[in-house]
């Protein structure tokens, strides 16, 4: 069941991602992915405010917890993750490790998403 629940609130998260690409578009346009960071502040905003919200609310369902960041939360942006896990390590006193966190994060992503295009290019596929 945890894992239908995760699934259902995915699919809600990657059709509100969905929304608000295609609303930034029209009102900003495809100069710069507006869409895309306006996704990852409010995912992170909202990863902060339902993170606190369930501490202090210790009785609701894990299901419910579930649905709203795994689920919503991951198909509209999973930026909200990694901003709560450097958070996490941030608040715990280990500055280095959410600085090494962040910086690896990026590079490594960068560094792969690069890979897969070049992979792809050098088959002849990508053209």
């Amino acid at each position: 069941m945890p894992y239908l629940i995760v699934f259902l609130g995915a699919g809600f998260g990657g059709a509100a991602r969905h929304a608000v690409n295609a609303a930034a578009a029209r009102m900003l346009g495809f100069g710069f992915p507006w869409g895309t960071l306006a996704v990852n502040i409010l995912g992170s905003i909202t990863m902060g405010l339902l993170t606190e919200f369930f501490v202090v609310r210790t009785g609701l369902p894990q299901e419910l917890r579930l649905f709203m960041t795994t689920g919503l939360l991951g198909g509209f942006t999973t930026f909200s993750t990694f901003s709560l896990d450097t958070v996490t390590l941030w608040e715990r006193g280990q500055w280095g490790l959410a600085a090494g966190y962040v910086a690896t994060s990026l590079v490594v992503s960068m560094v792969g998403l690069f890979l897969g295009l070049s992979l792809i290019r050098l088959t002849g596929h990508g053209s």
